[in-house]
């Protein structure tokens, strides 16, 4: 019929040609992609990491006259040895002759230490990772320390974009991952020490949270409790996130609940290993606070700093001024970003992690210098700035963190290696 419209008579599946299903992807597809998901995060990692770690080097090599006079202990006969002193000698020593847990009394004491110091101090997933990589590669306990810790520094900076990316976007995340290379304490990213290790678990168990996958939180949390007894924090935030899901009703109660019931065995097994073996079920606090010094006073020690530094008395237990000075500087920070990551109601596992952690560290008897590299972990901090700064144009952004970098090799590694005791 003139005028109207020929019918359509749709394609019948025989009519359509066989298309073939699409081709998965081969090696090098895959790594491209892995390149172009991950690369900047790592370029923007690494080469602030390299430039504030090779000012670092430069600093410990003309350091000469005063570390002969100051040396630290474990350290060796060449400046970079620094990296594996202290904390780093007890890892070393516990990845290459295991743990002998006890509480022995040093003989004549009546001070503060009135316990030999022995390395049941020391949490035992990070020392294992380093003997596992002295058994695969040959390397020496420093080496292996140190190849665990630059991974584990990579690993936790994927882990900070991925959360920042959630919040703010891509460019939000690798302003956060830049803060955290350049951040105070971030000398312990690349040293024989747990930082790197921990806070690569805490991020991606707060990732793992924020998306719902209850089963890797569990399992990230557990390690965790396996790396540092301030995973305590971590614990704690995923319960109150797992009571919240359960509450609102958002998913099945089994697999948070779940979650919950398997993230405190890593820190309760270690402590209660500890204790099994010394005799003493409080075993593990009576060796911090008997042979470190290191007991919960519910910040009488940190607000006796905070009180006598401001005003040039350095007669407080611990007393490290140029290292102290720069703690008491991100022990007042971190309230302000605070109430700047509160603001943006971000998930509640990153507020009760930062809130807790905070805490923990701030009733703590303990070197106050420390604080710099303990706060290091709580990387929901760098969001709020990092929501802030993504609107600067990049080569405002490139000065902005390329100066802090260049600086951070002195605040960040220099002064807590050689100036305080990390």
């Amino acid at each position: 019929m003139t005028g109207t419209t020929p019918l359509t008579i749709p394609a019948t599946p025989a009519d359509v040609p066989d298309l073939p299903p699409p081709a998965a992807p081969g090696p090098r597809e895959r790594l491209r992609s892995l390149a172009a998901r991950h690369g900047p995060v790592f370029a923007t990692y690494g080469v602030l990491k390299l430039v504030g770690f090779a000012v670092f080097m430069l600093l410990l090599d003309s350091a000469g006259d005063f570390r002969e006079k100051h040396p630290r202990f474990g350290g060796g006969a060449h400046p970079w040895d620094v990296l594996g002193s202290w904390d780093g000698w007890w890892y070393q020593q516990i990845a290459l002759f295991g743990y002998d847990p006890a509480l022995e009394p040093v003989p004549g004491a009546t001070g503060l230490i009135t316990l030999e110091g022995n390395s049941a101090a020391f949490f035992p997933l990070y020392p294992a990772l380093m003997r596992l990589v002295m058994e695969i590669t040959g390397l020496g306990p420093y080496g292996a320390g140190m190849a665990v810790s630059v991974v584990c520094s990579f690993a936790a900076a994927l882990g900070i974009h991925a959360v920042t990316a959630r919040l703010g976007g891509h460019r939000a995340g690798l302003v956060a991952v830049g803060l955290w290379a350049v951040w105070p304490g971030s000398g312990t990213e690349w040293a024989v020490y747990s930082e790197s290790l921990y806070t690569a678990l805490a991020a991606w168990a707060c990732w793992a949270v924020t998306t719902r996958r209850w089963a890797l939180a569990a399992v990230l949390t557990f390690a965790a409790g396996l790396t540092r007894p301030t995973a305590v924090a971590l614990v704690a935030a995923l319960g109150v996130a797992g009571l919240c899901a359960v509450l609102r009703r958002e998913e099945d109660w089994r697999r948070p609940l779940a979650a919950v019931a398997i993230a405190p065995l890593g820190v309760a097994g270690y402590l209660g290993w500890v204790g099994y073996r010394m005799g003493d079920w409080g075993g593990y606090t009576k060796l911090q606070e008997g042979a470190w010094g290191h007991t919960f006073d519910y910040g009488r020690h940190s607000l006796d700093v905070l009180t006598s530094l401001p005003v040039g008395h350095f007669d407080y237990l611990f007393a490290m001024p140029m290292e102290d000075t720069i703690g008491v500087g991100v022990v007042l920070l971190v309230p302000v970003l605070t109430v700047l990551l509160v603001r943006l109601r971000p998930p509640v596992v990153l507020v009760v992690y930062t809130v807790l952690s905070y805490l923990t560290v701030m009733g703590t008897q303990q070197y106050f210098g420390n604080v710099s590299r303990y706060l290091l972990p709580l990387f929901p901090l760098f969001v709020p700035l990092a929501l802030a700064m993504r609107r600067l144009s990049r080569s405002a952004l490139v000065t902005v963190l390329g100066t802090a970098a260049v600086a951070s090799g002195s605040y960040a590694g220099y002064v807590l290696f050689e100036l305080g005791v990390p």
